[in-house]
């Protein structure tokens, strides 16, 4: 099996991790999560949203978020945007990189951004035009590329369809979402063998919830097909909004512990993540749910008993 040396790993927590949170985290909060994860050697955080408040409350304070905190060189901070309004206040606060959304599936793309995917390509057209203009980097993410909520199965030809649209406007990368985590690797295997004749594998990262515990496996397949661009989110956080039952991100930790075991670089120092992941863990005052945060407090409460 030939795997590659090295990868990326995108950390979305900050946007996809706490978009979906029912308690508000504070801005300070906020700013001062983004600033550990800065510090782990991450290349890549996704920092916040510029959707309408309306729809993620919990995302309001983006331009202040991005304002203040520390950016580090060498490390992109991106925000999601939805349309040229939202485009215009991340531009406003030096956002890095800007990244479109859509999905692959009609009725979840009417229900997340209440247009048809035919009337969702124009707005993303014009989004990447004037990111363009202005001299950012545009990533896509795309939604339900295995499996809708309310459709069910989503064959590879029509992702791909939708990728060609969004390539052909001009984006940089495109992300792959399997949004309510029903993937199993045999699929990620079929998808992929569709897409990769058309687009090449740096061109595509993959984005898998562990709703039913696959994601680990899916990501192992996609490895094996080349692919080395992967979103994780700290602890397992996120969710989808508009996808009944849909669970967490794969956890960045859980993602390191398997790349690294398998020899695989990736940049980002083990420790630092577990010092950020145990920072949310308290912001949140909430136990994160991943293995390796699960693993640790099995250990800490073991210890405590040794000692009494």
């Amino acid at each position: 099996m030939k795997l590659p040396t090295s990868v990326t790993i995108k950390e979305v927590g900050p946007r996809d991790g706490l978009q979906n949170e029912k308690q508000s985290i504070s801005t300070a909060d906020k700013i001062t999560w983004i600033d550990s994860l800065s510090e782990t050697g991450l290349s890549y955080i996704e920092v916040s949203s510029f959707v309408h408040p309306k729809w993620i409350p919990q995302l309001a304070d983006a331009a202040e978020v991005l304002k203040n905190i520390r950016r580090k060189p060498g490390v992109t901070y991106a925000a999601l945007v939805p349309n040229v309004n939202g485009l215009e206040r991340a531009l406003d606060i030096e956002v890095d990189e800007v990244s479109i959304f859509m999905s692959a599936s009609e009725a979840h793309n009417r229900n997340n951004i209440n247009k048809s995917i035919e009337e969702t390509y124009p707005i993303l057209e014009e989004v990447v035009k004037e990111a363009k203009a202005a001299g950012k980097t545009v990533r896509g993410y795309l939604s339900t590329v295995i499996g809708c909520p309310y459709e069910g199965a989503v064959a590879p030809a029509q992702v791909r369809t939708v990728a060609d649209r969004l390539f052909s406007m001009g984006i940089d990368e495109l992300s792959l979402g399997d949004t309510i985590g029903v993937g199993v690797p045999t699929q990620v295997e079929r998808l992929l063998e569709e897409l990769l004749p058309y687009f090449s594998a740096d061109q595509l990262a993959m984005h898998f919830h562990d709703t039913r515990g696959t994601a680990l496996a899916n990501i192992v397949k996609s490895l094996e097909m080349g692919i080395t661009i992967f979103d994780s989110a700290l602890g397992g956080l996120g969710g989808c909004p508009y996808a009944k039952g849909a669970s967490g991100n794969v956890a960045t930790e859980d993602l390191l512990y398997m790349l690294h075991g398998m020899g695989i670089e990736t940049g980002v120092e083990v420790d630092a993540v577990m010092t950020s992941a145990r920072l949310i863990e308290n912001i949140r005052g909430e136990k994160l749910k991943s293995r390796q945060m699960e693993m640790e407090a099995a250990n800490c409460q073991e210890n405590r008993k040794a000692s009494v």
